[in-house]
C-alpha cells in the first residue's frame, strides 16, 4: 500500500486512541494476528471513512491517531473495528497450540461474562480513552504522531521507529508501510523516527 496525503479535514476532530487487550493479552506476538490489523485498517480506510495518521501496533494494544471523514462517527467505527476484528482473531484462533488457545478463550470469555454478556467473547477491552486532537494545533498532531512512533523504541525493540514494521514510522520515513496512512506534510517535515519524544515524558513515568 502506497501512502495517502488527502482527506485531511480541518472540521473534523482528530483523536488519539489506544485499543487494549483483554487482561493485556500478549495476542500480538504471531504474524497471523498482526495482519488482521494491518488489513482491517486498510479495509477501514478504504469502506468506513477512517483516516489513519499514525499507528503502532505492539503485543497487547493499538495506538492510533485517527480522524473520521465527513458524515461518519469515531465512535461508530471503533465499535465496528473492535468486533470485526474479534471476529477474525476467533476464526484463527485454532493456529495457537492447544494450551494457550484455551487460556486465550477462557480469558475472552470471562471478560464477556463479567460485562453480562453470556458467551459473547472480547479480544479487546470496552474503554479505548480517546484523547481529542486539535487538528489545527500542528504541534499536538507531531507529538502525539511521535509518542506512538516511539513505542518500540521505549520497549528496546528496536533502536530507530523506522525499523518496525507494524507502525506508520516506516511511511514518515520515506519508506513503504503496510497500512494506507493519509501523512500529514507537516508530521513528515518535522518528525524524525530517530528523534526522542519530548511528549511522552510527561506522560509516561519510570
Amino acid at each position: 500500500m502506497t501512502s495517502k496525503e488527502s482527506h485531511f479535514s480541518s472540521r473534523q476532530p482528530c483523536y488519539f486512541l489506544t485499543f487494549n487487550t483483554v487482561d493485556w493479552i500478549d495476542i500480538f506476538i504471531r504474524p497471523v494476528y498482526k495482519q488482521i490489523i494491518v488489513h482491517s485498517l486498510n479495509h477501514f480506510i478504504e469502506h468506513k471513512g477512517l483516516n489513519v495518521y499514525a499507528w503502532c501496533l505492539m503485543s497487547n494494544h493499538l495506538h492510533l491517531l485517527v480522524q473520521a471523514r465527513e458524515n461518519c462517527v469515531i465512535a461508530e467505527i471503533e465499535k465496528e473495528f473492535k468486533s470485526f476484528t474479534t471476529k477474525k482473531i476467533l476464526q484463527d484462533i485454532d493456529t495457537e497450540p492447544d494450551t494457550r488457545r484455551k487460556w486465550m478463550m477462557q480469558h475472552f470469555e470471562n471478560f464477556g461474562n463479567l460485562l453480562g454478556f453470556m458467551k459473547k467473547f472480547h479480544v479487546w477491552q470496552t474503554c479505548s480513552t480517546p484523547v481529542f486532537v486539535d487538528p489545527f494545533k500542528k504541534e499536538s498532531l507531531i507529538e502525539y504522531a511521535d509518542f506512538i512512533h516511539s513505542n518500540p523504541v521505549r520497549d528496546r525493540i528496536v533502536d530507530s521507529g523506522s525499523d518496525y514494521l507494524y507502525s506508520s514510522a516506516r511511511d514518515y520515513a520515506g519508506m513503504k508501510g503496510l497500512v494506507n496512512v493519509t501523512k500529514l506534510p507537516h508530521i513528515e517535515q518535522m518528525i524524525t523516527a530517530e528523534t526522542t519524544s519530548t511528549f511522552y515524558g510527561k506522560f509516561i513515568r519510570n
